[in-house]
């Protein structure tokens, strides 16, 4: 083949040559497109299973939650209801719970009763009488200036 017939053929197909490249690039392109899908597919699977992972995380954690709160309120239920105080009503009441061991302790008789009293009055017999509430207040002279300004 001879130059001229080579260029002859040349411009009877030259609508091949860009046909040609135009085909290889699809070609590259859809073997990038493919390797990109495979890897959104991977990494789609990959975050799939971590959430999933985390939801089981947080399921569990919201069992637990409940759990420790249920004993937590039962604890509290419990140590409340062990706080609560003795209601003295009558006079036998108080009497069947002075002869218990906890009664003793906390009943006083009436002789230690007045004991107490005997005590602080000898603790407090060197102290001056205090004035009666709002005797030092007011001044009996209405003109009379005030004390201690």
């Amino acid at each position: 083949m001879t130059w001229a017939a080579g260029f002859a053929l040349l411009r009877r197909l030259w609508w091949s040559v860009p046909m040609a490249g135009l085909l290889i690039g699809l070609l590259l392109t859809r073997a990038r497109a493919d390797d990109l899908e495979a890897t959104l597919k991977a990494e789609r699977t990959a975050w799939s299973a971590e959430i999933a992972k985390a939801e089981q995380l947080r399921t569990a954690a919201e069992t637990r939650f409940a759990i420790q709160q249920t004993t937590a309120l039962t604890t509290f239920a419990d140590r409340l209801a062990n706080r609560e105080p003795i209601i003295l009503r009558s006079t036998d009441t108080v009497r069947t719970y002075a002869q218990t061991a906890a009664g003793r302790a906390a009943c006083l008789p009436a002789d230690r009763v007045r004991g107490i009293d005997a005590l602080d009055a000898e603790l407090f017999a060197g102290d001056p009488p205090s004035a009666g509430r709002g005797e030092e207040a007011l001044h009996g002279d209405a003109d009379a200036p005030a004390a201690g300004r």
